[in-house]
Parts: C-alpha cells; structure tokens; sequence
C-alpha cells in the first residue's frame, strides 16, 4: 500500500514533539520548590560588576552586529554582481 511511510514518519513525528513537551515540563518544575513557592537567590553582584558586565554584553552585542551587517552586505554585492552578469 502506498503512503505507509508518510504514515510511519507522522507517527514518529507526533512522538518525538510528546516527549519535548514533557521534557520542557519538568524542566519548568524544577525552578520551583516543592511547597509552590518560588526559589529566591542572594544577589552579590555590586553596581560596578553589574555596569562592567553591561558594558561588556553591549559591546559583544554591537560587534556581532557589525558582523552581520558586513557579512549581509559581501553576500547582497555578490547577489547584484552574479544577477548583472545573467542580465
């Protein structure tokens, strides 16, 4: 019969998305204790570490930024040159 193997990779399919869901369940019961009230941690950081780390994200995150935009506009001028060369 034909179709059995789209039917076999449905079943499986369902299966695997069954058992992500229960996964990310438990992993989401585990941030809480065991009387329902939610687990609360000392914060030890001072200003200084938290402005240092700040400072340190923003500039990560502003190179990989600068990245992507030089990796995008290489790719868009090869694009526009391999386009002009067909046209």
């Amino acid at each position: 019969m034909g179709g059995e193997g789209a039917m076999m990779h449905m079943i499986h399919t369902l299966r695997n998305n069954k058992s992500m869901l229960n996964k990310r369940k438990e992993r989401r019961l585990n941030n809480w204790s065991s009387t329902g009230e939610k687990l609360e941690f000392e914060n030890t950081a001072t200003q200084a570490n938290l402005l240092q780390i700040r400072l340190k994200l923003q500039k990560e995150r502003k190179q990989k930024l600068i990245k992507i935009i030089v990796t995008f506009g290489i790719f868009m001028i090869l694009f526009i040159a391999v386009v002009a060369y067909f046209f």
